[in-house]
Parts: C-alpha cells; structure tokens; sequence
C-alpha cells in the first residue's frame, strides 16, 4: 500500500487582527522578533489597539501574527502539454482540506497542509482575496503588511503580483488591486498615498521610476533598528491611473532575458513600497470631552490638541525566480545574473530557518534582500506569502524546495504594532495660519476704518461738487434757453419774407419742368427698343451655345464611361494588392506567436560575439532559435518562414508605411541574422544595405533596436564587416549612438561596433569614421551591459594594434591613446563587474607590449595597474601576459626601479 506522510505547517490562525491586545502573549512572542527591534521615542506611540484616553498608558506589546502562506498551482505551458503527454502532474491539490500531494513516485507522495490551496482555475480576484486583502485592510488600520510571491523561475509570481490588465481587467495583479482598494478607503483631505518602486539586481539597489538612481544606500536607524531607504524616489498617488502610469514605467526599466524556462524571465528583485498616512478622526475630539469634564483643560487648550495620525507602510516583493543553471542554460552575464539571485534566495532560506527554529543568530547582513525584509519575518509587520509552483515531474526537486520553503515560513511569528503618532508638524501649520489669519484680520479691520473716513470725507467733497456742478449747469440751461427762442422767432420771419417775395418766380419754373418731363419720356421709349434688339440677339446666341454644349455633354460622357472602367480596374487591382499585404501581415503574426509557443524546446545558439538573441523581452516575441535535434520534433519557424513568405518579401515589407508592419519585419529579419547560415542570403538579398537605411530613417526606439543588434549579428563574419564599412555603418552606428538614451539600444550598437574592431584591416578607417570616440562616447550610460560591450571592443582594438606591431605593420603610439581612451581604461580597470574588468585588463596589457606608449602608461598612473593584474588578476592567462610585458619593457623596468616596485 502506499505510505503518506503530513507535514504541517503550524495551526493556522485567524485573519483578523485583536486591536485591544486580549489573550496576547508579548512576552513569549518577544522573543521570536529577530529581524527588528522595539521602537521608542518621545512622541510616537506604538500599540496593539487604539490609544488610550487621556492620562492612560499606551501598550507597547503587539499582537502576535503568524505568517501565512498559500500555495497556487500553474497550469501546463505548450511544452509541457507536448513533453509530459505521457506523464502526470507531480502534485495533487485537494483545495476543499488545504492539503496538497507530492507525488515520490506511482505509490508514494507526501502531503503538506497550506493556510490556502489555489488550483491552476483559481481568477487572480480569488488570489487577491485570500493572500493580499487581509493584509491590506491591516495597512489601512495602521499596521505594516507584506505581500511575497516565491517559486521557480517561469512559475507565475510576475503575473500573480504584477499584472496590470490593461488588455483585461480580470488578469490584473496583486499589485493594481491593492491600491484600488487602498485610494476607494482614504480621504484625500487629510490623508496621503505614496508609492516607490525598486530592484535589487546584482545586490545594488536600483530605483525603476529613476534609473539614473542605480546604487541606492540602506539606512538603518541605530536607535530603533528601522531600515529605510532615504534616496529612493517617493511619489504621491492621487488616483488609480497615476500608479498604473507608475508601474508600467517600472516594468519598463525592469531587468530580464530569455532563459530556457521562461522567454522574460526576471533578473532582478521587483519590491513596491506604498506608504500610508491617515489621520485619526474622533481622537483629539474625544480627549478634549474628556479633560473638559474633569474640569483640567478649556476649549482654547483643546485646540492645542495635536492630531493622531497612523503610518503604515505596505511591501509588495515579487522575488526573481530561482532556478538551476543546467536547466535555465545562463551563461555569460545572465550566469552571473543566476548566482546572485540564488545567493540572495538562499540567504533569505536561512533567515527563515533560523527563526522557524528559534536560532539565537540570524543571518540578516548576508544579503541586502534580508536586510529589507527585515521587517517581514520576525518583524511588526503582518506577512503573507503565496508560493508558486509548476505541475510538470521534470522540476520535481524544485516544486519540492519551493513547498519546504513555504512550511518554515508558516513557523515564523510577527509582533503586529499599531503604530501612531501625535502630528505636531500639523498642529504648527495650524497655529501659524491661525495667528496670520489674526494678524490679517486686524490689519484687515484697521484698513477698513481707514478707508471709511477716507470715503466719508470724499463722499461729502463728491456733494457739494456736485452741487456746485448743478447749479452752473441749471444758469447755462436758462441762458441757452432764451437764446434759442429768440433765435427762432428770427428764423420764422425771414421764411415769410422769402414765400412773399419768390411766389411770381415760382409759376415759370412748372411750365419749364412739364416740357423736361415730355422729353425724358420720348427718350426712355428709344432706349427700350433698343433693350429689346440686344436681348432678342442674346436670345439666338444662348440658343446656339446650347446646342453647342449638348454635343460637348455627349462627348464628355463617353470620355466618363471611360474613365469610370479604368477607376474598377484599378480598383480590383488595389483589393488584390490590400489581399495580398493582408496575407504577408497574418504570416508574420503567425510565425511570431509560433516562435512564442515552440521557444522553450528551442536551444539558444549564442556565440559570444552574438547580440541580439540576447535581446531583453522587447523582442523575445519574435525571436526563434535553432530547435533541439529530434527526428519527429516540429518544423525550424525560420525554414517555415523562408517557405510561406520569402526573404524577398519580409525586406520589403521593412518600407512598409505602417508602423506595426515594419516592427514585425525587422525583428523576423534580425532573428534571421542571428543563424549564422541565413546570414550570406541575407546580404545577397539586399538585406544589409535595407537594415542600414532603416538605421539611418527610423526615429522608433525599437526599430533602431533590433536593427543595430541584427547589424551587430552580421558583423561577426569577416566579408560582412567590409560591406559595413564601405556603406557607411561605422558612421551611422556612431550617429545613432549619439542620440539614443537606451541601455538596451546603446548595447547593440556598441557590440556591432565592437564586433568591427576586431578586424585587422579596418583599424584607420573604424577610428577615423569615428568609431572609437562612438564607443568612449556610450560609456556615459553608465549601465554594466553597455560597458561591457565597450570594454570588448577595446580589448580587440588593443589586440589588433598589438599583433600590427609585432609582425611591423604598425608604428607610432596607439590610435586609442591618440583618443583619449586610456584614462577611462585606467579607471575601470578594477571595476566590480568580471565582464569589464576580464575585457579592460587584457585592453591594457596589449597596450603595454608596444614600447612606445610606455611613456603614457606611466603618465596616466596605469603602471601599477599593470603591476596589481600581474600579481593578483584571477585569469592566469592575463596575469601571465601582465608579467610578461611588465619584465619585457626597458622603459617600464626602469620605472619600477625608481619606485622601488618588485616583481
């Protein structure tokens, strides 16, 4: 029969907080706080409940808080569906009992008890309402809340916290739900909503909604132990859109590659900070009641009242996946990316061991990751974990460390505190507007009395001008008046005398106008016959015109007729056309998505000078690598595309006018580029020469992209780099460079250009187009993958220029010199990260073997960097090299002898 064991994870307790403190035990309880300390000071209160009246004492014990944690179940990707068809799922969830089963084998498992069991069916508003809401209403009464996610890499923590649901709103995440139902309970009157966004890469702290604020400094406050963050960006949340805004911009600069488990895969720590303040309404009310009565205090000291305000502070980490080398394939940067995560990981695993057992010592200072979850396990923060596993037997051990991890956790105790302040900041603003509105208020009161005696004298000048005014005006009426009437009494007698004496004149003027008037008339009638002769005339012609016209009309008809047959032509011409760019459009979307669904069985194929299957998730939609060799296995995406489309298209498709259509081109070109075999048809086909002008036209950031990484690609093969250079790619590289602000685009160009310096023909042409000043120029982005790649091609530009001396080819100092390079070279020499450091050290190394820049080695300090990389480099080869040049040059010799440096 077959053996089941149950393990638990502690009883479980319930989700709502005591806010009066009954039945706590703080003194056992105190004793598992190992992540922080008790808080004091002189105006902060810190309680389990409400604070007490006035003259009562506030508790300083908090409530006792288990962790809880849920478990949710992925279901099966396209791979698994096709890999594991014949296999069953390695767990078993028995929601209804919280119990989960892990399958050993086909008669054993072990069962394990969670707080909550989530199927692969459970909505993310399920997930919401049993691992986050808790925590959040706890936030809005004062508590400090974590929410975390934990599993595999590929397993769903991104989506469970993350997802902004823009396409739909029932896929968003913890993250988006939590802050609608902190903004649907605040007042924005009195309370304040602020948010910060980080990620710990690489064990810095970087700021997402600041990536210039890259290595950002942990503070902890010697007196209370808090930890907090004084150089992140801290912004104030008003409404639901804003913060949406907020996380995509952070999603934006959020670091992640492609892996063989998961195509965007999170290299990074996500943590959300969201920062509560809300007054106390009713407090300072009720203990001014209360103090009236005892007869202590008066209404005028109850305004003095300082408010009661909570802060609270609620964390949101959505953890990088861990993961094993040997299935995730990392190599290179991504490798070094992987041990980080999982040292961070296995830190915290500790941590959480060490108080599940009551350990005396826990390991807090191994990682910056448990420095900020200080608070969250063993803390004063009320914590909820969600745990996220995959159904497939292949990852059998992983499910098995991810549900282990979540069983310690659930033995961790939190000391919940009610944290509240008194608002003495609040209560000076107050006094300081009180006493100006008093200030103002007297001012406003003298000001007034002024200018009523002001009115009033000017209102009694106003009267008697005016009545000064009105009498003058009545004199000038009376005087006007009679002037006027005698005036007209003139007037009328001078009428009268001329009717007297115009009377006989007045007859002979009639007779002279009735023979005007018989002449006029005789007139009118000669020119109305005339009217009619020229309008009968114009009568004939209009007749004339008409006739001339209908026949014009006929004509003009037929021509229409014409025309009209041409327009349907060209207009089946044009559907044919719209048909057939139709087709080319759903072929490049089908092969997109099938290169989605076919990537995880796809090996990757990177070489080291490749670049953009490195690309990050903003073309991993359309990236497809060679598939992994298997007699029945499905058809190469590429060998499909080449079939159904043809190269011919896809670059033509790259001068479409629509934006989208362009996009899909010249990512299926640069994936294209990126087998070495497709690369000779492509540039027979014109495809360099289209990517080089689609580098110099496009200003779309992610045209320019994927276009530089497909150039970078091509760059590789020796015959190609001439072709770049003899069109003019060194000179666009360097232009385009120069104005993009991108991390991700400065890194594909840089890497083309560092793939061109490593060829010994083109070192004249490559420094005088300007590609070394190109290079030295991107450094300004200052992020490790760019420099990187800068490093890189300064070390085969020192190489070539080495190998040029030695075989005579070359004299004179060094092109790299000659730009200003070797300062930059000295100071990255010993840079933190392996890549620039491996690449820098080798650069210097080959400058050094040419004895005529001996002079600016010393100069510029780099010869005791050589002498620390011949003693202490961890390559041998280059600590070799390092000795080598170092015992070989006279002029460094003696240098070393007069600064008493041995060897």
């Amino acid at each position: 029969m077959a053996s089941t064991g149950v393990r638990n994870g502690g009883p479980r307790m319930s989700t709502k907080l005591d806010r009066q403190g009954a039945g706590a035990t703080p003194k056992a309880a105190a004793g598992k706080q190992r992540l922080s300390s008790a808080a004091g000071g002189a105006y902060r209160r810190t309680s389990s409940g409400p604070l007490p009246a006035a003259g009562g004492r506030a508790s300083s014990d908090g409530v006792s808080s288990r962790v809880r944690v849920a478990v949710r179940l992925r279901p099966r990707n396209a791979e698994e569906l096709a890999a594991d068809a014949d296999f069953g799922d390695c767990v078993e969830l028995q929601p209804e009992l919280k119990r989960l089963k892990l399958r050993k084998n086909n008669w054993e498992s072990d069962t394990f008890e969670f707080d909550e069991v989530l199927t692969e069916f459970s909505s993310q508003k399920r997930v919401y309402e049993v691992v986050a809401k808790p925590v959040v209403e706890s936030v809005m009464e004062g508590y400090n809340g974590t929410v975390m996610a934990y599993g595999q890499t590929g397993t769903g923590k991104t989506f469970t916290l993350g997802r902004l649901g823009e396409e739909d709103t029932a896929a968003r995440g913890i993250m988006v739900r939590a802050m609608e139902d902190i903004l649907a309970d605040v007042t924005p009157e009195t309370d304040s909503v602020s948010v910060s966004y980080l990620q710990l890469y690489m064990e810095m702290i970087q700021d997402l909604l600041d990536p210039v604020n890259d290595n950002i400094a942990i503070v902890e406050d010697p007196r209370t132990g808090d930890v907090s963050l004084p150089g992140a960006t801290v912004v104030e949340v008003r409404d639901q859109k804003s913060f949406v805004d907020l996380l995509r911009v952070g999603e934006a600069h959020r670091i992640a590659a492609n892996t063989k488990l998961n195509t965007e895969s999170s290299r990074s720590h996500a943590i959300l900070m969201v920062n509560v303040r809300r007054s106390v309404k009713g407090r300072a009310e009720m203990d001014v009641s209360i103090s009236g009565e005892n007869g202590h205090s008066s209404s005028m000291m109850g305004s003095l009242r300082p408010p009661v305000i909570r802060k609270s502070k609620l964390v949101v980490v959505d953890l990088a996946g861990s993961e094993r080398i040997d299935k995730s394939g990392s190599e290179g940067h991504t490798l070094e990316e992987a041990k980080s995560i999982n040292l961070s990981l296995s830190a915290l695993g500790k941590c959480i061991n060490a108080l599940a057992e009551n350990s005396p010592h826990v390991p807090v200072r191994d990682s910056k990751l448990t420095r900020l979850l200080k608070d969250s396990f063993g803390g004063t923060a009320r914590t909820s974990l969600v745990v996220t596993i995959g159904p497939s037997p292949r990852h059998r051990g992983e499910t098995t460390s991810t549900i282990m991890f979540g069983q310690r956790a659930m033995k961790v105790e939190n000391m919940v505190k009610l944290k509240e302040e008194f608002d003495y900041k609040s209560l000076c603003r107050r006094l300081d507007i009180e006493l100006d509105k008093l200030i103002a208020e007297n001012e406003r009161q003298r000001k007034y009395f002024d200018d009523e005696v002001e009115r009033i004298r000017a209102e009694a000048q106003c009267r008697i001008a005016e009545a000064e005014r009105e009498c003058k005006i009545t004199l000038e009426n009376e005087k006007m008046k009679y002037h006027q009437e005698y005036l007209d009494s003139i007037k009328i007698l001078e009428e009268k005398w001329k009717i007297h004496q115009q009377s006989p004149k007045k007859q002979i003027k009639e007779a002279e106008s009735t023979s005007n008037d018989v002449g006029e008339v005789h007139n009118l009638l000669q020119n109305e016959k005339m009217l009619r002769q020229s309008a009968e005339e114009e009568a004939s012609d209009l007749k004339n015109q008409v006739s001339h016209w209908k026949k014009l009309e006929a004509t003009a008809t037929a021509e229409v007729v014409k025309l009209r047959k041409m327009l349907d032509t060209e207009a089946s011409q044009k559907e044919k056309l719209e048909e057939e760019i139709g087709v080319l459009r759903s072929q490049l979307l089908q092969m997109s998505m099938e290169a989605d669904e076919t990537r995880r069985s796809l090996d990757k194929g990177d070489g080291p000078g490749k670049i953009f299957p490195g690309l990050d998730s903003l073309v991993s939609q359309t990236r497809s690598s060679q598939p992994r060799e298997q007699s029945n296995g499905p058809k190469q995406p590429i060998a499909k595309l080449f079939e159904q489309v043809g190269l011919q298209k896809i670059l033509s498709l790259l001068e479409s006018e629509e934006p989208d259509v362009r996009v899909h081109a010249v990512k299926v070109v640069a994936n294209l580029a990126a087998e070495e075999a497709n690369q000779e048809k492509i540039v027979e086909a014109g495809g360099l020469t289209s990517l080089l002008v689609l580098l110099r036209s496009s200003e779309d950031e992610t045209i320019c992209r994927v276009a530089a990484g497909a150039i970078a690609n091509l760059a590789m093969n020796e015959t190609n780099q001439d072709l770049i250079m003899a069109q003019g790619g060194v000179t666009l590289l360097s232009m385009t460079a120069s104005d993009a602000e991108d991390p991700q685009t400065l890194r594909m160009v840089a890497g083309a250009i560092a793939n061109l310096c490593g060829n010994d023909k083109l070192q004249t042409r490559l420094r005088g187009e300007g590609g070394i000043k190109a290079l030295l120029g991107m450094v300004r982005c200052g992020h490790p993958d760019v420099l990187a790649q800068v490093a890189r091609g300064i070390a085969n530009f020192a190489k070539c220029e080495s190998r040029a001396a030695t075989q005579g080819n070359k004299v004179g100092k060094s092109l790299l010199i000659d730009d200003g390079a070797l300062p930059w070279i000295v100071k990255n020499a010993n840079n933190e990260a392996a890549p620039i450091r491996r690449h820098i050290e080798l650069a210097l190394c080959h400058l050094a073997q040419h004895e005529i820049n001996s002079k600016d080695i010393i100069s510029e300090g780099a010869l005791w960097e050589l002498v620390r990389i011949s003693r202490d480099c961890s390559r041998e080869d280059i600590r070799m090299l390092a000795h080598r040049t170092l015992t070989s040059s006279p002029t460094l010799q003696a240098e070393m002898r007069r600064l008493g440096i041995k060897m």
